[in-house]
């Protein structure tokens, strides 16, 4: 039998993971969240239009649990979390596996901008629990993860560095293309960054800003150029939300892509959903960043290459 010296050496890396993991659990619990778990297979996910769900005996493997998780707020939950696994199709590369490990949590009575407050807390706690202190080294860059990181709009990030502004880069079907090119690798250099307030089209599930309804309350969080979390001041309107999901099917269809089926429970129960945030950090890059390794490949037990 051949001996895999791939896996061997990844053993420090699962080491430090492990710890990472455990110490995120020790965070949520010591702060009043209530650790739960949903199905993994579900029958309608969300309709992105960016995202495709993995089909499953007539239902789908889940891009995300934030659908259920919601679900929970509505039914009187207040501090939920959850670690779990998550698919989606046809995503491979340096950053993306097709099957990756979410952390999710969601709390009532507060926006996005508290969540800012939490993923700041929360880095610097599994950073410490790993002996990094305040100081990350990713790619020969030192990101001080101390103090207050930076908060950057989405329209200031176009103006800084996509070279053109928000608002010309969606009327020319180019917000994606230069966010990816031209922003994303800029941001979180030195510290951490907040890109917040997205474009309304680009709002996904989260509520309008109250002062200004051209965006939406949505933050990414970035370190070192690398895209760790997603986040919203929840929409609780469930006309708005159908509205949009029915707009995200019309474009999924034409695009080609197949149809889910409509998310009607979660139409249903969501006017019961108090005011709330809620956020998608992703695990396997978290560690990566943190362990400064070039590919997410090198911080989970097996790759799909090595199936």
């Amino acid at each position: 039998m051949t001996f895999n010296h791939a896996l061997a050496g990844r053993r420090t890396a699962l080491l430090a993971r492990a710890e990472i993991i455990q110490q995120i659990r020790r965070i949520f619990i010591e702060g009043g969240y209530l650790e739960v778990e949903t199905p993994l297979r579900i029958p309608a996910p969300a309709p992105e239009a960016h995202i495709d769900a993995v089909p499953a005996h007539g239902w789908f493997l889940h891009t995300s649990p934030e659908l259920c998780m919601k679900r929970l707020l509505a039914a009187g939950y207040e501090r939920v979390f959850q670690l779990c696994r998550c698919w989606r199709d046809a995503e491979r590369g340096r950053f993306h596996l097709p099957e990756f490990t979410m952390l999710e949590w969601y709390r009532t009575g507060t926006d996005y901008m508290g969540l800012m407050e939490d993923c700041e807390a929360l880095v610097r706690g599994v950073a410490a629990a790993i002996g990094l202190g305040n100081g990350i080294t990713y790619r020969g860059r030192k990101i001080d993860a101390s103090g207050r990181w930076e908060r950057i709009s989405v329209r200031e990030a176009y103006r800084r560095f996509g070279g053109m502004s928000m608002e010309t880069a969606m009327e020319q079907d180019r917000f994606d293309e230069v966010m990816v090119n031209e922003i994303e690798p800029m941001l979180g250099l030195e510290r951490p960054a907040f890109l917040y307030d997205y474009p309304a089209e680009r709002g996904a599930l989260a509520r309008l800003k109250e002062e200004d309804r051209s965006v939406a309350e949505r933050f990414e969080l970035y370190i070192g150029g690398v895209e760790i979390a997603n986040a919203f001041s929840e929409l609780v309107n469930a006309g708005e939300q159908q509205i949009r999901f029915t707009q995200e099917a019309a474009f999924r269809e034409s695009a080609g892509k197949a149809p889910y089926p409509f998310p009607a429970k979660f139409i249903a129960e969501l006017p019961h959903m108090p005011t709330a945030a809620g956020i998608a950090l992703g695990i396997d890059r978290l560690i990566m960043v943190l362990l400064d390794k070039g590919a997410i490949d090198e911080v989970v037990a097996f790759s799909p290459e090595d199936l």
